[in-house]
């Protein structure tokens, strides 16, 4: 499911509820019934521990037992600033592939300036190390 403009504006409400001042940033996913999740990083104090806007999300929609269809992560570094689209890295890759490399996921990544566009999870990484595994019958 492609990446649509209700999903990045939930994304962003949740940021700016979060952090109405300084930095901010969250994330949305939309799960196969339709709900959106939104999340937020965790950021203590040992960067070591820290964790995407993503990660929350993900995590309750896998405690829902729901597939993840779309995703979605926003950041900004002041309130006058516009928010950014940000592609997942590559552990929220990782974390996403959970719903497996079949699944059409559709994640934002950044387009033209102030524009995003909605590619499929596995267009991010069409060289992804689980392909070798699954072509080789393993």
């Amino acid at each position: 499911m492609a990446v649509d403009q209700a999903l990045v504006d939930a994304a962003i409400e949740q940021a700016i509820a979060r952090f109405p001042a300084g930095y901010s940033g969250a994330a949305a996913v939309r799960l196969e019934t339709g709900q959106i999740l939104t999340s937020v990083c965790l950021d203590p104090p040992n960067a070591s521990a820290a964790l995407c806007h993503e990660t929350g999300a993900l995590c309750e929609a896998n405690r829902l037992g729901l597939r993840v269809v779309a995703s979605v992560c926003v950041s900004r570094s002041d309130p006058g600033k516009p928010f950014l689209i940000l592609a997942p890295c590559g552990i929220c890759q990782e974390r996403m592939a959970l719903w497996g490399s079949d699944v059409a996921l559709g994640v934002a990544v950044p387009g033209s300036p102030g524009e995003w566009q909605s590619k499929r999870l596995g267009e991010l990484q069409p060289h992804y190390w689980r392909n070798a595994v699954t072509d080789a019958g393993e």
